[in-house]
């Protein structure tokens, strides 16, 4: 039954495992971890450099809105000094769509005709629409286009274009993702800007063209963080003040740094900060070349390698103690986290957090598991023990959390004290049954309050007896004393309530009591299914001899228990007597007083 139990566990937290990859139930925790663990900036090229159209710019020049196109003429004038000094490619990451001055507009198209190296930016503009879908379905398209927002015609006549709408996560609004290509119509499939710019520098280069696997949209490792990648002003170029064999056969991107252009982005590799557009595009560039490209573990196959890890950490957990199961689920989920570090290197994403989450679920629920097993353990001892032991034992029992309720004994050195009525058959005979149990009751709740006053174990009570064991279960300190003020307490409460017998049925009650002290084996004595907390041996059997002699009123002790008390109490010696299934008498002392006493009772 247990071991069923355990499977079914396990093939649940399997489940549950599975359906949480599959479904993605944790996407935007996940892409953050992935962020913060996996996403580090690992390095920009040299090839890849950023004229940037800044606060300072703009402060010479004055805003962007106001320029005509010559400076973007004698930028290209500047940079492309010769045939042998020149960019291999130059970007403008920024929308030269409207027509300002048509002399200097067509100037600037016909520079960039002559030297053959540029590529323009456009923009869609999207709207959402609904339309069918294969099945007739009616879907949101979120991507419909609007318009164009393109390069004024005589610039896109004679440059290269591409787009430049950035791909922003669902989730969160993070860059993670670029488009490639984009199918405007069935006929109709463009490029990106960053594509565009990569395919003219590797004709340029003469290089082979990189394998995407026809994909339209990738995911990308970061190489720089925002300000990594190599950039100047635009007026410090136009000025002179930087060398045009700076950007000699390089990429040279051209876009906006300036906050007030609102051309920025939340990246991965730096969550506190925004990145600008062009150094996304140069990113996206370099990944491309560098073959920094990500993509999706199989869903399924993620799902269920998940699954198969949570499955057996669940089935292993199941026995161990704590601490072993909070080691094994913690290492789990930290060496997922590796795994995923060195999968992510490789080009591979895999779901970040949903086995390290459940790993450590299933920690919690292991370690509430065992404390709630522990408290109902507790409790049954405590349950156990209050019957027959005092509560204070019974808080050190529950406090010290180890005892078990287990068949078997210990030899002990104890105390054992019995008490028992004096007449009681006479007594029992000349009352109403109703009577009588009124005197046996109030008669054993005193014995009952007296042990537990002084720490004893209430052992069990024989009709009108009663059997205490003092140091058992656990060490007490100056046990064979107690249990004589004990025996001397009870003789105390008795007188009282003998008066109260007198009053009310004219019955004369008294005790006898018996103390030995000596070695014993306790324990709990019988089955698996009824059990009884006991001492058995020679020292039990003399305490019961003892009090059989006592007479009413009378507390006897054994010699071991004079000689250990000494001059604690006071004695008269009632001499050698025999007992009942013994060999040899034993030498008995009749109780007259304990020093320092003062009943509890009032008496």
């Amino acid at each position: 039954m247990k071991d069923l139990k355990r499977i079914l566990a396990s093939l649940l937290a399997g489940i549950v495992a599975f359906l949480a990859v599959f479904l993605n139930l944790l996407s935007a925790a996940d892409k953050a971890s992935e962020d913060v663990l996996y996403h580090h900036a690992s390095g920009t090229t040299g090839e890849i450099r950023i004229i940037k159209i800044d606060d300072k710019t703009m402060n010479k020049l004055g805003d962007i809105s106001t320029w005509d196109r010559s400076v973007y003429t004698k930028l290209l004038n500047t940079l492309c000094v010769s045939e042998e000094i020149r960019p291999a490619v130059v970007g403008f990451d920024i929308l030269l769509s409207s027509e300002k001055d048509p002399e200097t507009d067509k100037e600037f198209a016909e520079t960039c005709k002559k030297y053959g190296n540029v590529v323009c930016g456009f923009s869609y503009v999207f709207s959402k629409e609904l339309q069918e879908d294969a099945n007739g379905n009616l879907i949101e398209n979120s991507m419909t286009v609007k318009e164009q927002v393109l390069p004024y015609k005589a610039l896109r006549d004679v440059v290269d274009t591409g787009f430049v709408n950035a791909l922003m996560d669902n989730d969160d609004s993070f860059i993670r993702s670029s488009f490639l290509t984009f199918e405007e119509s069935e006929d109709v499939t463009t490029t990106s800007f960053s594509m565009k710019v990569y395919e003219k520098y590797w004709e340029s280069q003469g290089l082979s063209e990189v394998s995407l696997n026809d994909k339209s949209i990738i995911d990308f490792r970061y190489s720089g963080n925002p300000g990594d990648y190599e950039n100047v002003s635009l007026i410090d170029v136009l000025e002179g003040n930087v060398p045009a064999s700076a950007f000699d056969d390089c990429i040279v991107l051209v876009g906006a740094y300036a906050a007030g252009m609102m051309d920025s982005y939340f990246v991965p590799v730096d969550r506190s900060s925004q990145m600008f557009g062009v150094e996304i595009h140069a990113n996206v560039i370099q990944a491309i070349m560098e073959g920094k490209t990500l993509k999706n573990v199989n869903k399924v196959v993620d799902a269920l390698i998940s699954a198969l890890i949570i499955a057996v950490i669940t089935f292993a957990c199941w026995n161990l103690s704590v601490a072993k199961t909070i080691i094994v689920c913690l290492a789990t989920a930290i060496l997922k986290l590796l795994a995923g570090f060195v999968l992510f290197n490789q080009g591979l994403m895999t779901n970040v957090l949903s086995v390290p989450v459940l790993a450590v679920v299933i920690a919690i629920i292991y370690v509430a598991v065992h404390y709630y097993k522990a408290r109902m353990a507790k409790r049954s001892i405590e349950k156990a023990f209050s019957k027959y032991v005092a509560p204070q034992v019974v808080e050190e029992i529950a406090k010290d959390g180890t005892y078990e309720l287990k068949l078997g004994g210990e030899n002990r050195d104890v105390a054992v004290m019995f008490v028992d009525i004096r007449g009681f058959t006479t007594l029992s005979e000349s009352l109403e049954p109703e009577q009588v149990v009124d005197i046996l009751n109030d008669y054993l709740a005193l014995t009952t309050r007296c042990i537990f006053r002084y720490g004893g174990t209430l052992d069990k009570f024989v009709g009108d007896a009663t059997m205490a064991v003092f140091n058992s279960p656990f060490d007490t300190e100056d046990y064979i004393y107690k249990a004589v003020v004990t025996a001397w307490d009870i003789v105390a409460g008795g007188n009282k309530i003998e008066k109260e017998f007198v009053e009310r049925y004219n019955k004369h009650v008294g005790f006898g009591i018996g103390v030995n002290c000596g070695p014993a084996v306790v324990g709990n004595i019988g089955c698996d299914f009824r059990m009884d907390y006991t001492a058995i041996g020679d020292t039990v059997n003399t305490a019961a001899r003892l009090e059989a002699n006592a007479p009413r009123g009378t507390v006897y002790i054994s010699k071991p228990v004079r000689d250990a008390l000494g001059d604690r109490i006071t004695v008269e010696e009632v001499g050698e007597i025999p007992l009942k299934g013994k060999n040899n008498g034993v030498f008995v002392y009749s109780v007259t007083g304990v020093v320092g006493y003062t009943s509890p009772e009032g008496e």
